[in-house]
């Protein structure tokens, strides 16, 4: 009886040290399908903000944003 694909990788990965199973680790996770709403979904949001709200947020933005606070960190 074959190997199933499963067994084959974990096989592998029993070979390697830990540096090389972290490795695979986030190679796998790299690849992982992502969860969440894809963008082409929320593209039906654009423009359901009022200008005026995004105008206040981006002068926030701009005015927080502009300030170094040395001691924050």
């Amino acid at each position: 009886m074959a190997k199933s694909l499963k067994d084959e990788i974990v096989e592998q990965i029993e070979l390697l040290d830990a540096s090389g199973q972290q490795r695979v680790l986030d190679f796998a996770r790299l690849i992982a399908p992502r969860s969440g709403t894809p963008g082409r979904e929320l593209t039906r949001f654009a423009g359901s903000i009022p200008v005026s709200d995004l105008q206040m947020m981006a002068q926030a933005i701009e005015e927080a944003c502009e300030s170094i606070e040395p001691n924050a960190w």
